[in-house]
């Protein structure tokens, strides 16, 4: 996107903002501005509340090399925490959080999932070939499957496939997840929200239930807005998440097409919760929410997911923090760049370090498998004292470090191969002193 229409509201910019005060607002947005409070006692479902206000929605991911993509954006604001507070929140009534698609596979709260019944409604829009596809391919199964979850659920996959495929094969001809005509219909019923996840089992599988079943009954009773309304709420949800934004960003935090979510940023700019603004260096129009703070200074310290918020858009992560990064688990081990399961480390104002990380449980070690540093932005004026060196960063990624692999039950930090990036060798020191 390049401009944006002419609407009531004037789209002059009001500010403009260096990328050191941009950066410093979505830090803030994120929650990510500064170090952790420090606490007299475990995290409370409280703590757990304050960071699903903030954010609006946790990505769901199954790779669980070092901890699940949904655990780890709570660690990263609150520390040490135990897990089972999501599973409270997700998988009993009433409940905190539900599962739905949002931005991919994500727990939301309930009205969020309220705000994405216009997409359910769209799978034909939204959804990929292979579930689009099932009411076609699969319609009597389909059939099958909803009435045995409203009679039995919740349920797993695997349970249902046993229910009603018996020992058919899988079929193994496509591409993907190879998975069963069962689980097909279960999809399908789950992206167009006739059935959701009640709760995960001890495997990490979705047991479905009837949705009716699984909603706090104050959201099944209230009237579903419109589909105007429902965008433009999940675009000031987002607007409130990155504090500073393109409309592509606002638009990528719930995956909404530009279709369907421009008019709603444009209402949100016409209403004045969203204010035009010039960011250096960007050639896009961005938009600042109303309410955004901007901090004198950034101090926080953070191992962050792949699958965090901050990060979700790369494009944003480039051009904000200057940090061109990928996700490389489907990439072959010899051609990859920084490692299989790689977590940038904040410091300070924007990401210092790539970190390759593994929890080895049965060692009880959280394995560094490459340490790299992120250079400078190349071509930034920088506004403020000299870039950390390569020890101070090695030095507090050792604290964080510690931190994760105390919070993950595992009793040491070791770094495997101190050649592995050019940070390691610093890191080695800094674990061991």
């Amino acid at each position: 996107m390049t401009s944006l229409p002419a609407s009531r509201g004037s789209l002059r910019p009001a500010e403009s903002l260096s990328l050191s005060q941009a950066r410093r607002i979505a830090l803030r947005a994120q929650g990510l501005d500064r170090p952790r409070p420090p606490r007299s006692g475990p995290a409370t479902m409280r703590h757990f509340q304050q960071v699903i206000d903030r954010l609006g929605l946790l990505q769901i991911d199954s790779v669980n090399v070092l901890a699940r993509a949904h655990l780890m954006p709570v660690f990263s604001r609150v520390g040490p925490y135990d897990p089972a507070l999501i599973d409270r929140a997700s998988g009993r009534a009433p409940r905190r959080l539900v599962e739905t698609w949002a931005h991919e596979a994500s727990y939301v709260p309930p009205s969020t999932y309220a705000l994405l019944g216009w997409r359910r409604r769209a799978y034909r829009d939204y959804a990929w070939g292979s579930i689009r596809e099932v009411p076609v391919r699969h319609s009597p199964l389909l059939a099958q499957v909803r009435a045995l979850i409203a009679a039995e659920g919740p349920m797993t996959a695997r349970e249902v496939h046993t229910r009603i495929e018996g020992d058919r094969p899988r079929d193994r001809s496509e591409w993907g997840w190879n998975w069963t005509a069962a689980k097909h219909a279960l999809e399908y019923l789950f992206f167009t929200g006739e059935v959701t996840s009640a709760r995960r089992n001890a495997q990490f599988e979705r047991c479905y239930d009837l949705t009716e079943r699984v909603l706090p009954a104050p959201v099944l009773a209230a009237p579903e807005p419109s589909d105007a309304d429902a965008i433009r709420e999940l675009v000031r949800i987002a607007a409130r998440a990155h504090g500073v934004a393109t409309e592509r960003c606002l638009l990528d935090y719930f995956r909404i097409k530009a279709t369907d979510g421009h008019q709603a940023v444009i209402d949100l700019v016409d209403a004045g919760e969203l204010t035009p603004v010039t960011v250096e260096g960007w050639d896009r129009p961005v938009l600042r929410h109303v309410d955004a703070d901007l901090p004198r200074r950034a101090t926080g310290r953070a191992l962050l997911s792949p699958f965090d918020p901050l990060v979700f858009e790369r494009r944003r992560l480039e051009e904000l923090f200057g940090l061109r990064y990928r996700i490389e688990i489907y990439v072959p081990a010899a051609q990859r760049v920084h490692g299989y399961y790689v977590l940038p480390f904040l410091h300070g104002e924007r990401p210092a370090a790539l970190v390759d990380l593994k929890a080895d449980r049965a060692r009880g070690e959280l394995r560094v498998l490459a340490a790299h540093p992120v250079p400078p932005v190349a071509g930034e004026v920088v506004r403020r004292p000299t870039a950390p060196s390569g020890e101070e960063v090695a030095t507090d990624l050792a604290v964080e470090l510690r931190l994760m692999a105390q919070w993950l039950g595992l009793a040491e930090v070791t770094v495997a191969d101190p050649t592995r990036g050019g940070l390691a060798p610093a890191l080695v020191g800094a674990l061991v002193s």
